[in-house]
């Protein structure tokens, strides 16, 4: 698992309880404040675990009386009616975070899930499966944490760690080259990628030694033409209606990665409830 940021937690965290309590839970107000109370959280359906960070940061945030017991780990699978993890505490706390909690639990665990169900449909081959910046706004490091839980690798995580000079780009610089030999003046050492959609395009981009091109949309022969024509010097992305169906065959074209945003972009919240016992 990749480390994440305490404080991005912390950040995701506070505003998903300021959203959720507002001026004050008045629900969890009608239980005595002296009431304490045991349970779990378990799972309806199959999947991957992810979201223990966040998970326990809501509590943490609401009750340091609270205490939680893990029983799965980030990214190992979990199947239907296991115990995810238990808990005790303050009846008033657990009610109130419950639903924030289960929130970020289920959504990353549906994430994660996504992307161990695409990588194992790859798992034959050396092609290593990205993410993109199609991610919920202001979820993004979580996500792209559950991405990792789930065997999938990150593309770049925002528009700061790395350049992916695509066709607006190219025609506001003038050309691949001048696109190309900006970005290694304004940020030595920040990896270039180049987006092309043409064969010309892809021979400006190797003439222009960038350290990655993104193969927009090509078929499987240009993508498998392409892989001859680069011959191992840049990495090659293959992107653009990738699908179940199609990723194994997109794999095989010898391509070293291929970028799905499915990954973040259409996953389902996985089937959780909480139990107090």
């Amino acid at each position: 698992m990749i480390d994440v940021d305490p404080t991005v937690v912390q950040r995701n965290v506070r505003a998903a309880l300021e959203e959720d309590i507002g001026s004050g839970d008045i629900t969890a107000a009608l239980i005595d404040p002296k009431s304490h109370a045991t349970g779990r959280v378990i799972t309806r359906e199959d999947g991957v675990l992810c979201g223990q960070p966040w998970v326990n940061a809501v509590f943490a945030e609401l009750d340091s009386n609270v205490s939680i017991e893990w029983h799965y780990r980030d990214g190992q699978l979990i199947k239907a009616g296991d115990t995810l993890f238990s808990f005790q505490g303050p009846a008033r706390s657990l009610l109130t975070g419950e639903r924030c909690a289960l929130n970020f639990l289920q959504l990353l665990s549906g994430t994660a899930t996504t992307c161990r169900r695409y990588a194992n449909l790859v798992a034959s081959t050396s092609v290593r499966l990205l993410d993109t910046r199609k991610t919920i706004p202001g979820l993004r490091i979580a996500q792209k944490y559950a991405v990792h839980a789930g065997g999938c690798h990150n593309h770049r995580i925002g528009l700061y760690d790395a350049f992916l000079i695509k066709e607006n780009h190219i025609s506001a610089c003038g050309s691949i080259k001048a696109a190309v030999a900006t970005a290694r003046k304004n940020a030595p050492g920040k990896p270039v990628e180049v987006e092309v959609e043409s064969f010309s395009e892809l021979e400006e981009a190797l003439a222009a030694a960038c350290d990655r091109v993104m193969l927009d949309n090509f078929s499987l022969t240009q993508t498998a033409d392409a892989v001859a024509l680069a011959g191992g010097r840049v990495e090659l992305e293959a992107s653009g209606n990738v699908t179940e169906d199609t990723l194994l065959a997109i794999a095989q074209t010898g391509v070293d990665f291929i970028s799905i945003g499915a990954l973040t972009k259409d996953c389902r919240a996985l089937d959780l409830s909480m139990r107090l016992q």
